[in-house]
């Protein structure tokens, strides 16, 4: 590694993210604005990007190549990387600074690529230096291909990142690729080239793989969690902003499941669907569109692949484990939960599967198109586009008070409701959540926090049923001929009963808890 900031090569990323530092929403569909998006795949697969039937059949013109160098610096301290940003030396072309990470509130979605900021002219080093020397943290080395497709949607312009990325102390491989061009061509580039190569938008920024590689640490991600909306400024542009988040912290999670990598990235990825899914309901009076319909039934079927492994998880770590501590050498439970073990590798099975499959990819960039290509705006009328245009506070408010109508009325007479019904209030809870997620930021911070939190102890309240009918099932699901097994069985089902009667309070005292008072979105 070189000891100080050095001129490098100008990359495709450095072009792509420089001069156009996020993709520009088009206006309408009819008239899709040119786009820029990046995406990643490993470098193995990037050599052979240039040879594919579909890129052979569409590649106009030759392949152009040349050497890439990229240098990265900051400050010994890091003073950089603690502002999100870092120093980027091309070869050719002027230094920038490199935002590691999207700006927090800014609106975002998956491929888009990252801003940077160029140096005032003739300064050394970025005031944020404090004065403090640059030193070379990490490189990167390797080749740029350029080549265009024409495709009958357009012609799109691809650029190949792929090299290596280098510290002092590790090395890895590393590989991106922009696409540019009208919007409707730049999606049926990334699906052509998605349904053959393990094309995926990158988790990361590269500058921020490279400075995490550099000091030892996980690379930041994009986004997770639940969106920012506070910024948004229409009911349209808080919808944008939501559905891009949450596809992108979808996007992020479903990447972290493995076998042995823990039940949260399963649960995560789940919660990321169903929040993506409550914002489509959400939206729906005035983003209404077939598009949109069928993306939301294409992530249902995930919903129902991931469910499963979900359901196992959660039945080993709560009501199995108890059952196994309470009976720690008994041999009909510990059959039991090897039985479960072993269906919970199946599910973990079918879910990484899942996320390894084109489908997959072409699930994440189809979602793209709708988001970017706004079609709920084609044709609409005035009614609909003035809808769209409105204070997203407004719709917010309009919204919440539905829910949190049907919440009451499916909540009157708590102590009387009956399992089945109690599992409906559940639900209505769980809309109420996910709807008020999205508008707390438009709102009061203390108000909304303490809003979420009592509901959310709702749900747990009510959650303690819910998980107790999926364990009894789950249970009734692993029983064979057999007294031993049987026996195992209703030792499961006992607990489950128990523990309901036990937290059925829990969840009594949260609904009372839960007043008028509380909702964040009125002066009340």
């Amino acid at each position: 590694m070189p000891a100080a900031a050095a001129p490098a090569s100008r990359s495709p990323i450095a072009e792509a993210e420089t001069e156009t530092p996020a993709v520009t929403l088009p206006g309408t569909p009819a008239a899709p604005a040119t786009v820029t998006l990046e995406f990643s795949l490993p470098e193995a697969a990037a050599g052979r990007l240039a040879r594919l039937a579909f890129v052979r059949a569409h590649r106009g013109g030759r392949t152009r190549g040349t050497v890439a160098e990229i240098i990265w610096s900051d400050t010994a301290e890091g003073r950089l990387a603690e502002q999100g940003l870092i120093l980027e030396a091309p070869r050719r072309g002027l230094r920038v600074l490199r935002h590691l990470v999207p700006l927090p509130g800014a609106a975002w979605h998956p491929g888009q690529p990252v801003g940077a900021e160029p140096l005032p002219e003739g300064s050394e080093a970025p005031e944020l230096a404090d004065d403090a020397p640059l030193v070379a943290v990490a490189a990167f080395t390797g080749r740029r291909h350029s080549l265009s497709l024409t495709l009958a949607e357009g012609v799109v312009g691809i650029e190949i990142l792929a090299g290596r990325l280098r510290s002092v102390a590790a090395e890895r491989p590393v590989a991106r690729v922009v696409l540019s061009g009208p919007l409707p061509a730049v999606i049926a580039a990334a699906r052509g080239l998605a349904a053959e190569l393990p094309l995926a938008p990158p988790l990361t920024t590269m500058a921020e793989d490279a400075r995490a590689m550099a000091v030892g640490a996980r690379a930041r991600p994009h986004r997770l969690g639940q969106p920012d909306t506070a910024a948004a400024t229409s009911v349209e542009d808080a919808f944008l902003r939501a559905v891009g988040h949450l596809l992108e912290a979808l996007h992020q999670q479903a990447a972290r499941i493995r076998h042995d990598g823990g039940p949260e990235p399963v649960h995560q990825s789940r919660v990321a669907l169903r929040r993506l899914r409550s914002v489509l309901r959400v939206f729906r009076n005035v983003t209404d569109d077939a598009a949109l319909r069928s993306l939301d039934a294409r992530l249902r079927e995930v919903v129902g692949i991931l469910g499963p492994a979900r359901d196992w998880d959660v039945f080993l770590a709560g009501i199995g484990q108890e059952i196994g501590d309470a009976f720690p050498d008994d041999a009909r439970v510990a059959g039991l939960l090897r039985a479960a073990a072993a269906r919970r590798t199946a599910a973990y099975d079918a879910a990484l599967a899942l996320v390894a499959a084109p489908g997959w990819r072409l699930l994440l960039i189809d979602a793209l198109g709708v988001l970017l290509g706004r079609p709920w705006r084609v044709g609409a009328e005035a009614a609909r586009i003035e809808a769209l245009e409105m204070p997203a506070r407004s719709f917010g408010r309009a919204v919440l008070d539905r829910r949190w109508a049907r919440l009451r009325r499916a909540g009157a007479d708590f102590e009387t409701r009956s399992a089945e019904e109690l599992h409906e209030l559940r639900l209505d809870g769980k809309r109420l959540r996910y709807a008020a997620e999205v508008f707390a930021p438009l709102f009061d911070a203390r108000r909304a926090s303490r809003f979420l939190r009592r509901l959310a102890k709702l749900q747990d309240g009510l959650g303690i049923a819910n998980d107790a009918a999926v364990a009894r099932s789950l249970a009734q699901a692993l029983g064979t001929p057999g007294a031993g097994r049987a026996w195992a069985v209703g030792v499961v089902e006992g607990w489950c009963e128990a523990r309901v009667l036990e937290h059925r309070d829990d969840a009594l005292r949260a609904w009372r808890r839960l007043g008028g008072k509380d909702r964040f979105w009125t002066g009340d």
